[in-house]
């Protein structure tokens, strides 16, 4: 007998005969919505323009409920609402910025501060009694 046939013989049949079980996974391609949570969340706190980051984000929360309950037409239209008022806000907010900017590079701001002050110290000159001035004197005595 050869060697491998002496081998074999002894060692015998496997002892657990039966069939290899498999298990199977099965994965569902869920599609992957996106809710902009973290992007209405910065447009609520740093560019609230009309508060539509605020409500960017009550859109993305609710986006954000329909993808746990297993709603995704809901989901999606929550998002795609979120994603419009977060663009909405942004947009805003830049023309705002730049708007300031170009103000402040030709001095209109700094020009009205200063209207805006001279007009302060006019009233409180007015305003303040002066024994020192004839017609505020005069004003006082009646």
């Amino acid at each position: 007998m050869v060697k491998e046939e002496h081998e074999v013989a002894m060692l015998g049949t496997p002892h657990n005969a039966a069939p290899m079980m498999s298990t199977v996974i099965n994965i569902q391609n869920d599609i992957a919505v996106p809710d902009h949570v973290v992007w209405s969340l910065f447009n609520t706190l740093f560019m609230n323009i009309c508060c539509l980051g605020f409500v960017a984000f009550a859109y993305s929360v609710k986006s954000r409920d329909r993808k746990m309950v297993g709603d995704v037409i809901g989901a999606q239209s929550h998002a795609s609402t979120a994603k419009c008022l977060n663009i909405t806000a942004l947009v805003f907010s830049l023309l705002v910025m730049i708007l300031i900017i170009i103000l402040l590079a030709t001095g209109t701001i700094m020009s009205f501060h200063k209207m805006c002050s001279e007009q302060v110290r006019l009233r409180r000159r007015w305003l303040i009694p002066n024994s020192r001035h004839p017609r505020k004197s005069k004003l006082r005595r009646t």
